[in-house]
């Protein structure tokens, strides 16, 4: 099929740089082609984040993200004031467009040399020029764009971070991010926190992610139970859940737990994470495993303390006493 420009519709006109539909028709989203030409149209003219969005349709501060990414892109002026004030487009001067030329890729790095704890911010250039000589950046870009929608310059250089910094495979990457959108948490922050706890244990095949994801959807779900049974209103803390998930590895019964939970109301009148680990410890010193466990050490207990031929200090009842309440203490 053949397409041909309806010249009729021309009146004034206004140019776009090459290097865009060279370089950018694939790389850049929808909204940033619309804030674009928006901002070409109004050459020379002031126009505020507020104005663009109501012109455009994209939101103020995907419109305020998008003329960063094409500043970065020499596209538009360096010196346009991005923010509350007002952005200024500027039609770059004609000047002969040089190919791009792949940066110089950094040595490779000891073993014990530490993580980056921050990301490179790459320009639009530099990330289009990345693309060209890496083909699983491509195709990485492509499935996450599947998973995300439209790619933002800040997701692109947080998965080329985890890509070329933390050094992990591309299937990886792309099973963390769809790990993500399952649990709707797809800013970029936890993303890449989520991939450094992966890079420094070593999680790095397709199997390794599965699982650890599978261990991840584990303990959430065995928080979730407990948070239930303590009725909080909110989530655990993190102090809270490192007790939590003491208690997971330690194979502590959620019956037991709540035998603690409910000893622990009936001495203070509140919950306290502390104080139920400390009734679960003395437990578990003692080889209670069960609630039966328990409450069969406390009958006998009541029984000893009760028997009117038994002296009051006897070593059996001081033995059961400690055992018994030593978490009171």
């Amino acid at each position: 099929m053949e397409f041909k420009v309806n010249c009729g519709i021309w009146g004034a006109m206004f140019g776009v740089p090459s290097i865009v539909a060279d370089n950018f028709l694939k790389l850049a989203s929808g909204n940033q082609i619309k804030v674009l030409l928006y901002l070409l149209r109004c050459s020379g003219k002031l126009c505020s984040t507020e104005e663009i969005s109501a012109n455009t349709g994209v939101p103020a501060d995907e419109a305020e993200e998008a003329v960063i990414f094409w500043q970065q892109a020499n596209v538009l002026s360096p010196q346009a004031n991005i923010g509350s004030a007002s952005v200024k487009s500027i039609m770059p001067q004609q000047t002969e467009v040089k190919t791009v030329q792949t940066p110089p890729q950094p040595p490779a790095k000891s073993s014990a040399e530490p993580m980056p704890d921050h990301k490179t911010n790459l320009s639009g250039s530099e990330i289009a020029a990345i693309m060209d000589g890496s083909q699983d950046i491509r195709e990485l870009f492509k499935i996450a764009e599947s998973i995300l929608g439209a790619l933002k310059n800040s997701q692109m250089n947080s998965m080329i971070w985890m890509y070329d910094h933390l050094g992990l495979k591309k299937e990886v990457i792309i099973t963390l991010i769809s790990y993500c959108a399952s649990i709707e948490k797809i800013n970029t922050a936890y993303m890449e926190k989520i991939a450094s706890v992966w890079a420094e244990n070593d999680i790095n095949t397709i199997n390794a992610a599965q699982d650890e994801i599978q261990r991840m959807n584990a303990s959430k779900e065995y928080s979730a139970k407990i948070a239930k049974l303590f009725q909080m209103q909110s989530r655990p803390t993190t102090k809270q859940n490192e007790f939590i998930q003491q208690w997971k590895n330690a194979g502590i019964s959620l019956d037991l737990i709540r035998l603690a939970y409910e000893k622990t109301i009936e001495q203070i009148n509140k919950l306290n994470f502390n104080y139920i680990n400390k009734i679960l410890l003395s437990w578990q010193d003692s080889g209670f495993k069960t609630v039966q466990d328990v409450e069969a050490a406390e009958s006998e207990y009541k029984k000893k303390r009760s028997g009117v031929r038994k002296d009051a200090n006897d070593p059996d009842i001081e033995q059961y006493e400690s055992v018994i309440n030593k978490f009171l203490y």
